[in-house]
């Protein structure tokens, strides 16, 4: 039996937090109450002054592997997501091979028991390699364990075949989450467009590029009645459709990046390629709106798009680099300092958008801190505060342009089917 002693115990889906005791026994919590007195050869955690949540997860996240071990192995990646108190992550399909097939999604599944720290979840192809040619065999892949479908990074151009996808998500009881970009007007764009791109010399993405495809997948949703999620959000109108779609009851939901909500299109001055994103970072305006759709509830999932890359890959011209961010490790921090600590989201709204929301649209276990439900449990220290710094990160990764960033709301406890994984900020195994 485990004991988690005095923390303050936080229900995202009742927007409560109370001061309690959780007790585990093997893989499941067993009490939630004040005053639970430990017995004999019980394990006891002191938790007093330190936040308990239901394990976080991030459903957006690339391991890479298949086929890119040099930049994370999906060991390495799920151990970075217990040192960022990350319990569960769906892992996007575009790695070499990619996930489009019933074997790729059970290698997934059985490397991350074989690593035994966070619960991967597989996110099928809709299409073979991701090309956006022909279906995948998406039945296949959900009876293998595939628990959603995208073409991430790719969005599927043809809308004809999109439609189809979509049926047959609907059919599989799966959403769709798509990476939502016109690839012709995006063209070979590496920023966001206007005047800070015109100053750097660099060719830029507009909003727009964007936001045809949000409206595009919307219809669909509206046409086929597939669940539809929209990956990475960042900008002002794309908040604008996915508000006036759920208005209408479409099933749409949607996610925003710690970066997107963090930084703007000036972090790419100097031409930092640790700030190159697609979606690309946006404009001042582009963020509030992002956290106004945070706050009233139209973006549902805040998610890292975890996107990890070797060092001599982001050490080039700014255009050679390649799109993405290592966020496994900082985005609980993030959190705290852009949207806890600033009153923009209540700490129960905050955790919402990493627990109960996830585990809704992906329909997996997770998002309550019951009796009865498997004991993942993040544990954060509201008041520790770390400055980041890419060597000590655990991820394969260092591309990060949070580099010096003091951050306040640290994750130092992590608990997994009721194993501890990391106390006090040290990994157990």
């Amino acid at each position: 039996m485990i004991l988690i002693k005095g923390g303050w115990v936080v229900d995202p889906a009742r927007e409560l937090i109370t001061e309690a005791d959780v007790a585990i026994d093997g893989t499941r919590i067993v009490a939630v109450d004040k005053g639970i007195n430990p017995q004999a050869g019980w394990e006891v955690f002191d938790a007093r002054g330190l936040i308990l949540t239901p394990g976080l997860i991030d459903m957006h996240v690339h391991l890479r592997e298949p086929g890119f071990e040099y930049k994370e192995t999906i060991a390495s990646g799920a151990r970075a997501a217990i040192r960022g108190g990350i319990t569960a992550l769906a892992a996007m399909p575009n790695t070499n091979p990619a996930a489009d097939n019933q074997t790729v999604i059970k290698f997934v599944l059985a490397r991350a028991q074989e690593a035994g720290w966070a619960h991967v979840y597989p996110v099928g192809a809709i299409t073979r390699g991701c090309k956006g040619e022909e279906l995948a065999d998406m039945a296949e892949m959900a009876a293998a364990g595939a628990v959603a479908f995208s073409d991430d990074g790719r969005p599927v151009r043809n809308a004809g075949l999109l439609r189809r996808a979509m049926e047959y998500a609907r059919a599989l009881q799966r959403p769709v989450i798509d990476h939502c970009e016109d690839p012709d007007l995006a063209a070979d764009g590496v920023m966001n467009e206007g005047l800070t791109a015109t100053r750097l010399g660099l060719k830029g993405i507009p909003d727009a590029a964007e936001e045809i495809v949000v409206a595009r997948d919307i219809l669909l949703a509206e046409l086929t009645g597939c669940a539809v999620h929209i990956a990475h959000v960042s900008t002002e109108g794309s908040v604008r459709l996915i508000r006036e779609a759920k208005a209408r009851g479409v099933r749409v939901t949607a996610e925003v990046t710690p970066h997107h909500f963090s930084l703007t299109e000036e972090a790419c001055e100097g031409f930092n390629t640790n700030a190159k994103v697609n979606p690309p970072l946006r404009t001042v305006r582009d963020v509030e709106a992002l956290k106004e759709g945070l706050a009233d509830g139209t973006i549902d999932v805040i998610a890292s798009d975890h996107a990890p890359h070797a060092l001599d890959e982001k050490n080039v011209e700014y255009d050679l680099a390649p799109f993405g961010i290592a966020g496994l490790e900082t985005t609980v921090g993030l959190i705290f300092k852009e949207l806890v600590t600033p009153g923009v989201l209540s700490l129960p709204a905050a955790i919402a958008k990493m627990t109960v929301n996830p585990a809704r649209i992906l329909g997996v276990d997770g998002g309550a801190l019951v009796p009865g439900a498997r004991a993942d449990i993040t544990v954060i220290d509201p008041e520790r505060e770390e400055v980041v710094n890419p060597e000590e990160m655990v991820s394969l990764g260092k591309n990060t342009p949070f580099t010096g960033y003091r951050l306040k709301g640290i994750p130092v406890g992590v608990f997994v089917s009721g194993s501890v994984l990391m106390w006090d900020r040290k990994l157990r195994k």
